[in-house]
């Protein structure tokens, strides 16, 4: 019986469009048809016989036939799908161009061949591939066979989705990608053992190199009767493979560098909307020391090189630098200063918020009012500033930035510089365009490399005058400052598409948040220091010397509050307990001498850094799960089972545990002997032996009498 096919998948055959299909049949008689009357499609169905089709098409669907024929007969065994059914056209032909464009070529021969229809194919394939070839009649038949068995494939597909997939025989005749990263010599608890070893924390801390885990390897598979393993090579392409392919060096950085490390280095960082901020919304504080040396003279007179440190404040939308001030060592007094420079020099106003380093000189209780533990109450939204910290301040007690007119103060985390990324940019600027211009840099103070150290014999420096002094340095400091970097494009401003790009014009003219500064003699007082002291009838002892004034002589025996500057106690202020000034008291014998973080982002980073977190943390918990339980028959690390130690070191003392379960033996329970220790026999003292015979005859003696 002749096999007739309908004109659509005819046209899926020869792979031509329809209607030159149509035309075809239309116009050669070489195509025998017969049509169909279909009463549900209300039309007639055109059918083509399928011996006049081209040898092509034939052959496309005999192949066709097969394909369909095996999945009927068992479901289960279906014929594996080609290479190229699966694979991305795109990829393949991006990472292996040559190779398409040759299955392109060798393509367009196959079709040449299958579209011969006459007598003597045997002596015509035999002409044929030797003459497009260069290759034998077999070599030509098996490229018909892929060909015409992907066109098979792609009518198939087709018909699923009604997609083109005449890519599947150009694809045919390509050489099938190489699958790399398979690793096939690895068994399952060899590539466990591996991952216990490299991520094993003891070991990724003290940087265990490849060839300590290959020798590690070597012991566990002759613990465990392992005939062969993987090469040295091989364990080094793996574990690069973990680290690179399989997304694992997160989890390494996690167990070698630790958590502090691995959120500096790994961890997701989010970034702040400065520009939706005012000037003077939001200003960030810190401490930086010069990488330089500068000639010192200390209040003895001597001369000493140090390393000065600079106490600066950044405005974090226009990043323009306020209260700079250079000292020696920096405490809660060169602090006020600074900001009280920046109230009444640079600013010229207060700002609304301080994000303050977690420095014990920026939060002292008389800095921030609170106890430096209370890192400022319950989180509250931050939405256009509105509400900051839920803070209580004690009247009486409110700290030097409430008392200035600052609304709040935040701390950012310890060992977390990122949260206050504006000013140690700044400083790191500092270092690369300042610092290294002095002959006295002796290279980077937190430095990891050896390199970042600059040997320089600063002594003989010192003894030569070439050091600079304080007032030098800050006055090219000062010139610096002005000239190269407030008055200079920053870039950050330039990223952000500000209309002033740089920090002193922007500070100048950009939205403003403005709040008066308190009067000059109130910020002067609030430099003074406080002491709660008692008054003796010589007066006040303060510094080891009396602080006397008439005015005293009612408080005797009674605790006043004191104020006093500490450069210079030749006096004090004495308040009552109300805080009603007393007297002013001389000592005559020194009288010759804020941020704002919108809620939701916040809460959304933070959950982003928690989530990231714990995947590193699951991917280094299964990396170190024993291999031994992928077979219980296994000998692991555990010396106890028989194994070999991993790490070198003594074991952890098992502390003794302190609960005890209860006794079940009756006879132990029912009979205290058994339960009380053994008392010990009591040794005579000689000397109490003496003191009771004495005694004993005093006594009889008194009764003799």
């Amino acid at each position: 019986m002749e096999a007739y096919v309908t004109l659509e998948e005819a046209t899926r055959l020869e792979s031509i469009e329809y209607e030159s299909m149509k035309k075809r049949v239309q116009r050669s008689e070489k195509y025998i048809t017969k049509t169909v009357k279909d009463g549900t499609v209300g039309r007639d169905s055109v059918y083509v016989r399928l011996d006049s089709l081209s040898r092509k098409a034939q052959e496309a669907y005999n192949q066709m036939q097969e394909l369909c024929s095996t999945v009927e007969a068992d479901q289960e065994q279906i014929r594996e799908e080609p290479w190229y059914v699966t694979v991305d056209p795109e990829w393949y032909m991006e990472t292996y161009p040559e190779n398409y464009y040759k299955a392109v070529e060798l393509g367009n021969v196959i079709r040449q061949f299958l579209d011969y229809d006459e007598n003597n194919r045997s002596r015509y394939a035999e002409e044929f591939a030797q003459k497009y070839l260069g290759k034998g009649q077999r070599t030509l038949y098996r490229y018909m066979k892929a060909y015409v068995e992907a066109s098979a494939w792609a009518i198939k597909k087709g018909k699923e989705d009604n997609k083109n997939y005449d890519y599947y025989k150009v694809f045919s005749l390509c050489r099938k990608p190489k699958q790399a990263d398979m690793f096939p010599s690895f068994t399952p608890e060899v590539k466990q053992l591996i991952k216990n070893i490299w991520f094993n924390k003891e070991f990724a801390t003290n940087r265990g190199t490849r060839e300590m885990l290959y020798d590690k390897l070597k012991q566990m598979a002759a613990l465990n009767k392992w005939e062969k393993i993987p090469s040295y090579q091989s364990v080094a392409r793996y574990i690069n493979y973990l680290m690179n392919d399989e997304d694992m060096y997160n989890a390494w950085c996690l167990a070698s560098y630790g958590i502090r490390d691995y959120k500096n280095r790994r961890m997701l960082k989010g970034v702040r909307d400065t520009k939706s901020l005012q000037v003077m919304e939001i200003v960030q504080g810190d401490e930086h020391t010069f990488d330089c040396w500068v000639a010192y003279k200390n209040p003895n007179g001597k001369v000493t090189a140090i390393k000065p440190k600079l106490v600066a404040w950044i405005d974090t939308r226009s990043r323009a630098i306020m209260g700079d001030v250079i000292c020696k060592d920096a405490n809660s007094r060169i602090l006020k200063k600074s900001l009280l420079k920046l109230l009444y020099h640079n600013a010229d106003g207060v700002p609304k918020y301080l994000f303050i380093d977690n420095g014990k000189d920026y939060t002292a209780e008389t800095m921030t009012g609170r106890k430096r533990n209370d890192r400022g109450g319950e989180y509250k939204s931050l939405i256009d500033g509105k509400e900051c910290f839920d803070l209580e301040f004690d009247d009486e007690v409110r700290g030097f930035y409430k008392s200035i007119g600052i609304v709040d103060d935040h701390r950012a985390m310890p060992y977390e510089p990122w949260s206050k990324g504006q000013i140690e940019r700044f400083f790191g600027g500092v270092c690369s365009r300042f610092t290294k211009w002095m002959t006295s840099y002796t290279g980077t103070l937190t430095g990891s490399k050896t390199i970042a150290k600059i040997d320089k014999n600063i002594k003989k420096m010192l003894e030569n005058d070439q050091l600079l002094t304080m007032d030098e340095f800050f006055a090219l400091w000062s010139q610096w400052l002005e000239e190269k970097y407030m008055n200079h494009v920053h870039s950050e401003l330039k990223k952000l598409e500000e209309e002033y790009k740089t920090p002193r014009a922007l500070f100048e003219n950009g939205e403003r948040y403005f709040k008066p500064v308190p009067p000059k003699s109130e910020a002067t007082m609030l430099l003074l220091e406080n002491r709660h002291v008692r008054v003796y009838n010589t007066g006040i002892r303060m510094f080891n010397h009396y602080y006397r004034s008439v005015e005293l002589a009612n408080y005797i025996d009674r605790y006043v509050n004191v104020k006093y500057d500490p450069e210079d106690i030749t006096s004090i202020f004495v308040f009552d307990e109300k805080k009603q000034r007393i007297c002013e008291a001389e000592c005559q014998e020194l009288l010759q001498i804020a941020p704002q973080v919108h809620q939701e982002a916040l809460e959304k980073h933070i959950r982003m850094q928690k989530q990231q977190l714990k995947h590193d943390r699951e991917v280094l918990a299964e990396a170190n799960r024993p291999f031994t339980e992928l077979n219980d028959e296994l000998i692991g690390f555990d010396p106890v089972t028989g194994g070999i130690p991993l790490m070198i070191g003594k074991n952890q003392k098992t502390p003794k545990a302190r609960v005890v379960s209860m006794p079940n033996d009756r006879t132990y329970r029912e009979n205290d002997i058994f339960r009380k220790p053994a008392e010990e026999p009591r040794q005579e003292s000689k000397v109490l032996s003496m003191a009771a015979a004495k005694a004993l005859r005093k006594i009889k003696a008194i009764g003799e009498e």
